[in-house]
């Protein structure tokens, strides 16, 4: 840690960012979304590394670390009818490249996963009754852009988020990193 740091430690996240054009396709499908089932508005993102609390200078340092030794990568959503989403996600192939990225990520930080990785895409967060609302969801999702499933794309940005609890407007980007060949 820098010694010089006296920021509190505060909750931090890793994100890989899709491109553009895929990010405003991901930004209309959860505007339609929001509109028709509620929740906040936040960057469409994968998340690789979960929510760990850190210095900044640690999480920076972490995030610079790990990207250097990640080179850009495919992600797909998946293309089952009725496995593509669940629970306000848009799941992604578990991949060895996807999987790979998540794990070396995951061991710059330190951070150990409370639950198997399970890739995905964040379409929706909120207080939702979940069973009711999934199958809405899916079939608003399929009606919002009916070409979703098996959508591939290529991850080049890491992403290090400050995602201390609380409100999900609240989160902010704290460095943004390119995938290098």
């Amino acid at each position: 840690m820098d010694s010089t740091d006296q920021s509190p430690e505060e909750v931090y996240s890793v994100w890989a960012l899709p491109p553009e054009p895929v990010r405003g396709r991901l930004r209309r499908l959860m505007a339609g979304l929001g509109a028709a089932h509620g929740g906040p508005a936040f960057e469409p993102h994968a998340t690789v590394v979960g929510a760990i609390r850190l210095h900044r200078s640690v999480a920076v340092e972490a995030l610079r670390a790990a990207a250097a030794g990640v080179r850009p990568y495919t992600a797909r959503v998946a293309g089952d009818p009725r496995g593509f989403y669940r629970r306000g996600r848009l799941l992604l192939e578990p991949t060895p490249e996807v999987m790979a990225a998540s794990d070396h990520c995951c061991s710059h930080f330190g951070y150990q996963r409370p639950a198997p990785y399970v890739p995905h895409l964040s379409l929706m967060y909120g207080n939702r009754r979940e069973e009711d609302d999934d199958e809405a969801a899916r079939k608003k999702v399929e009606e919002l852009d009916k070409d979703i499933r098996g959508l591939q794309f290529e991850i080049s940005e890491l992403a290090l988020y400050n995602t201390e609890p609380g409100h999900v407007e609240s989160w902010k980007l704290v460095e943004l990193c390119h995938l290098t060949a």
